[in-house]
């Protein structure tokens, strides 16, 4: 009899009939924990590694007859042994509606532990009034303020413009790029002119496609106007650690919007990992919330008493800091090939490719970047060896796009008009840059009086479309994945043409290294979700 059977022998018929209704099954060595409440299924997982007993046999001999177990053990762990890995065992999944872009982003930051999924406003326009208001944050500090009339007054004209443009730039946009023009696939799988379509369900499939695609670009033009104030709904995913420092870094805040989040983010987690994330804002947590106030004020007394501020050239992307290609290559290469390297030093490898001719390092780079046959056949591990600092001057509505990266370093300053802003060419071309300058201008006026006493809190009023200063630094590897997703024909054509630029950056420092970025996209699209729709409405079809 194996170890499995010997194991399975200990639990009588009565004890299995028990056990299923806490793990997928009794008869196997790989099950998964069922067992209704989270705290006991990460305080199984912990006191998993506290003892000989198998986990079902724990959950017998010390959850089954005690319910405030998983709390007992967790307590006892986290408060007197301080294991803060041991809070990474609780996940819950937190739903937040009606919050600012300045406190999802704020939210969005972390970058480990949790994970987001955010209104799109692609896909969901902005236009919809609750009770006869638009959905923007009422900022308390400015509602209380003498800046109240006209912070309200920026911000429903902003939604007046968008609101009412939504459907003359998708119209616009359908005189520009006519259905007739656009090519789709028949029920023989050809590429066909829309006009050359003869069945009732091509017809219909061809319009959903081109619809779609329509509206998803109107939205992109017009969200410039939209203000940071604009409210969105994020859904966030995530272990018990990376809630707590969370709710801590939100507790933190300057802003009453995120405080209040805190304290509702608590309240619910309480009902499913409350002993995950009770340190957040007790003796610990308040240490740490002060930590973290006195770095702000640090750098805020710092930053003013050793920096002059100065007029900012106007730039999109720049290159502040790379490797020289030789370092970088012998670095990358020695990496790639160290784990078939059995018992020769890393050090010793280094040595040794420092060695070889540009020919023979070419030849390894072509050789590794010839293996990846799709942009999801991510370059392997030893091309994290070199990295690169890019400085950034975009719109906010494209820095949205690129924090969802999280495997580098992004460091940005507070929202601000004081750079400022860009145009589409569709809102020239639509006759309305009068009026999309009136938003941009009535929001400087209102945040000029703001940002003196403010500054934290004038950010709300800030348009999307306002230039926006923050850094990334990230590895090659990294680059290699957000150029090339960042340049897929469906992308928004503002943060394309960044990630365009950052590659002819890398090329031009790295012109061998930079082979490993093999499916970046240097083209421009008219309707860039057109062929993206297609895949979709494919999709769909294969459903039904």
């Amino acid at each position: 009899m194996n170890y499995f059977r010997i194991v399975l022998s200990e639990f009588s018929e009565s004890e299995k009939k028990i056990l299923l209704n806490h793990f997928s099954n009794v008869d196997d060595s790989v099950f998964a924990i069922i067992t209704p409440r989270q705290v006991d299924r990460g305080a199984l997982m912990s006191r998993y590694s506290r003892t000989d007993k198998n986990m079902r046999k724990v959950f017998l001999d010390e959850f089954l007859q005690n319910e405030n177990r998983g709390e007992e053990f967790y307590n006892k762990v986290l408060l007197e042994y301080g294991d803060d890995s041991v809070a990474e065992l609780g996940e819950a999944q937190i739903a937040i509606e009606g919050l600012s872009n300045i406190a999802v982003k704020k939210i969005e930051d972390r970058r480990i532990g949790l994970s987001y999924l955010e209104k799109s406003s692609r896909y969901v326009a902005w236009d919809k009034k609750v009770n006869g208001a638009y959905k923007f944050f009422k900022e308390p500090d400015i509602m209380n303020s003498k800046h109240a009339d006209r912070y309200l007054e920026s911000c429903n004209f902003d939604f007046d413009v968008y609101s009412r443009n939504i459907q003359p730039m998708i119209d616009y946009i359908k005189e520009k790029e006519p259905i007739e023009e656009q090519k789709f696939k028949n029920s023989s799988g050809d590429d066909v002119l829309f006009s050359h379509l003869k069945e009732e369900e091509e017809i219909k499939s061809a319009t959903r496609i081109y619809n779609a695609t329509i509206k998803a670009k109107a939205l992109d033009v017009l969200r410039g106007i939209l203000p940071a104030s604009t409210l969105t709904n994020v859904g966030i995913t995530g272990n018990g650690r990376a809630f707590e420092y969370l709710l801590t870094i939100l507790y933190s805040s300057s802003l009453k919007e995120e405080k209040e989040l805190a304290q509702k983010i608590h309240r619910e987690l309480d009902t499913t990992i409350k002993s995950f994330v009770k340190r957040s804002d007790d003796k610990h947590g308040k240490d740490l919330q002060k930590y973290l106030a006195e770095l702000r004020e640090t750098g805020n007394m710092f930053a003013k008493k050793y920096l002059k501020t100065k007029k900012t050239k106007d730039f999109l992307v720049e290159m502040i800091e790379s490797e020289s290609e030789k370092r970088a290559e012998d670095k990358i290469i020695s990496a790639l090939l160290y784990e078939q390297s059995p018992g020769v030093p890393y050090g010793e490898i280094v040595a040794q490719i420092k060695k070889t001719d540009l020919s023979t390092r070419k030849k390894i780079i072509k050789t590794y970047s010839g293996l990846r046959m799709n942009r999801r056949q991510r370059p392997p591990r030893g091309f994290e060896m070199t990295d690169y600092t890019f400085d950034l001057l975009t719109n906010f509505g494209m820095f949205r796009d690129f924090h969802r990266h999280r495997v580098l370093t992004l460091e940005r300053q507070l929202l601000t008009t004081d750079h400022g802003f860009s145009v589409p060419d569709e809102i020239v071309s639509l006759g309305i840059r009068k009026d999309f300058e009136d938003c941009m201008y009535k929001s400087k006026e209102v945040f000029d009086l703001m940002k003196k006493n403010i500054p934290h809190q004038a950010q709300y009023v800030v348009n999307f479309a306002y230039k926006y200063h923050y850094f990334m630094k990230l590895n090659l590897r990294e680059a290699a994945h957000l150029i090339e997703l960042r340049t897929v024909p469906q992308g928004h054509p503002d943060y394309r043409k960044v990630a365009q630029e950052m590659f002819n950056s890398i090329k031009k420092v790295h012109p061998n290294l930079s082979q490993i970025i093999k499916y970046v996209d240097l083209k421009s699209y008219n309707l860039e979700r057109f062929e993206s729709e297609k895949r979709i409405e494919e999709k769909r079809k294969h459903l039904r």
